[in-house]
């Protein structure tokens, strides 16, 4: 009896201490700071792209099937491209004309400057008649005044002093314009040079749109949303597939903001895939997003009219995957998943916050 009364005072004591103990952790656990912060509103994410044509045309050829792996620049489908070789030729035609006319008008040029010489040889060749003229007009003249010579003589010598000239000045007239044909004929020149640029910027157009009939894979990863089919008219901007590259995919955690107090990128951070129950991948937080979730949303609320209720935003938080790991490529986009961060590990790798 003694015994049995002796042992109450310990064991309140131990139930006493036990329940301090549970009484602080359930604090701790409540409004205590963890050092591991996790969430369950996350999923796999990659960056796809939607493949779609910038040319209009039926598809005359699809090369790839649903959820096909692809590599970078494999042909995925083809735009019938007869419409488009056509265009190419015919502008492969107006750029040989323009550089036809190119040539003419240089070789105009040319001869421009070959007829300006001419001209000019003749005017030298006027000058020294003239001064031929004007000597022997002078010599008849003073022989006439001397009574030695005949005035027919000089009348004849005066008649071709005036020829000369007259001639002197027909030419120059004709070398000027020799020198403003040329100033037309530069001008001519600088348009067919101008044509034969306009002719091949549209050669190039049409060869560019010729190239886009093929519908390429931008990078590898695996098919995607296939709607391309056979036959099938497009236009574009028309989304005909999807290329995903599943071997860059991540994963995206919303935590809440009071979660994110000493998150920073480069932490460890270990994530359970739901469709993989026992395993574990592991990352590293690769960058914060710079805004909640709604502040992008289309109709974002304003705080500032009527009540207003406190609600704890989440902010998204990118984290990239360790490379190697098998499980990794069974990862599909959407998937759910739990991302767990260790925010007490330093950060092995600064990423910038983007």
């Amino acid at each position: 009896m003694t015994t049995t009364i002796g042992r109450k005072p310990w064991m309140l004591g131990t139930a006493g201490l036990v329940a301090i103990v549970v009484l602080y952790g359930l604090w701790r656990l409540i409004f205590g700071a963890s050092t591991v912060q996790s969430t369950n509103d996350a999923f796999v994410s990659a960056d796809y792209t939607l493949i779609a044509p910038k040319v209009a045309g039926f598809i005359d050829e699809v090369l790839v099937q649903d959820n096909q792996p692809v590599k970078a620049g494999q042909l995925l489908a083809r735009i019938d491209p007869q419409d488009y070789q056509t265009s190419l030729q015919a502008t492969q035609a107006n750029v040989a004309t323009a550089q036809a006319q190119l040539a003419n008008a240089l070789a105009m040029l040319e001869r421009q400057r070959s007829l300006i010489e001419q001209a000019s040889a003749t005017v030298d060749a006027d000058l020294a008649q003239v001064e031929f003229a004007r000597h022997e007009l002078q010599r008849y003249e003073h022989l006439a005044g001397q009574g030695a010579g005949t005035l027919q003589n000089s009348q004849q010598a005066k008649n071709r002093s005036q020829i000369a000239r007259a001639e002197l000045a027909q030419h120059r007239a004709a070398l000027e314009a020799a020198r403003q044909q040329t100033r037309v004929l530069v001008a001519q020149t600088t348009a067919a040079r101008a044509s034969v640029q306009h002719a091949e910027a549209l050669q190039a157009r049409a060869e560019l749109d010729l190239s886009h009939t093929r519908l390429v894979a931008p990078f590898d990863g695996v098919v995607g949303r296939r709607s391309v089919r056979l036959g099938a008219y497009v236009k574009p901007g028309d989304t005909v597939l999807a290329v995903v590259p599943l071997a860059h995919a991540y994963v995206v955690a919303n935590f809440l903001e009071r979660q994110l107090t000493h998150v920073s990128p480069g932490q460890r951070v270990t994530i359970k895939v739901d469709s993989f129950p026992g395993e574990t991948l592991q990352g590293v937080v690769d960058s914060i997003a710079p805004a909640t979730g709604v502040t992008f949303s289309a109709i974002a609320p304003d705080n500032a009219t009527g009540n207003f209720t406190k609600v704890a935003q989440r902010i998204a938080v990118k984290v990239t995957l360790d490379q190697g790991q098998l499980s990794a490529g069974r990862l599909r986009l959407g998937m759910s998943v739990d991302a767990s961060i260790d925010t007490t590990a330093t950060p092995n790798e600064q990423v910038s916050v983007r």
